[in-house]
């Protein structure tokens, strides 16, 4: 039976799970894709986790009523959700009809959701070099170029 090309994928950076929709879901995909993101959630960890719906061009309610409860879910375990890529036009038909984010945090694409979680989360890094390291080494080469 082939399976065909992947409708998600999850992957795994530093603390956080990142999470990519690459095509619309129906309504049974989107529960499936919501209990594996909440059971990797749980099973790795995490403290903050990013969903990538840049690919889609719609957003139905069910759609994003899910995406929130993913976000409830998430928090319940301890994790921070930010959803990103919400392309300006599902941004206005979701506004047109009245479904804003509520208390799921959002961002324009992966850069700024990653940066948002480091800041909500206070993590040390999400996949470079810890900020920590790199100030350490930046003074001690300071220092050693001091006369």
């Amino acid at each position: 039976m082939s399976s065909g090309p992947a409708l998600v994928s999850i992957l795994r950076q530093g603390l956080l799970l990142i999470a990519s929709v690459h095509t619309a879901l129906d309504d049974s995909e989107m529960l499936r894709f919501r209990g594996d993101l909440v059971d990797q959630i749980a099973r790795c960890r995490a403290r903050g986790v990013v969903i990538d719906v840049a690919a889609l061009d719609v957003i139905d309610s069910f759609g994003f009523n899910t995406l929130r409860s993913i976000a409830e879910m998430a928090q319940l375990q301890g994790a921070e959700t930010v959803i990103v890529g919400i392309q300006p036009d599902v941004a206005l038909a979701m506004v047109q009809l009245g479904m804003g984010p509520g208390p799921v945090s959002t961002a324009a694409d992966l850069k700024e959701g990653a940066a948002y979680l480091e800041g909500a989360l206070g993590s040390p890094h999400v996949g470079g070099e810890h900020p920590e390291r790199h100030r350490r080494r930046a003074v001690t080469e300071e220092t050693a170029s001091t006369p």
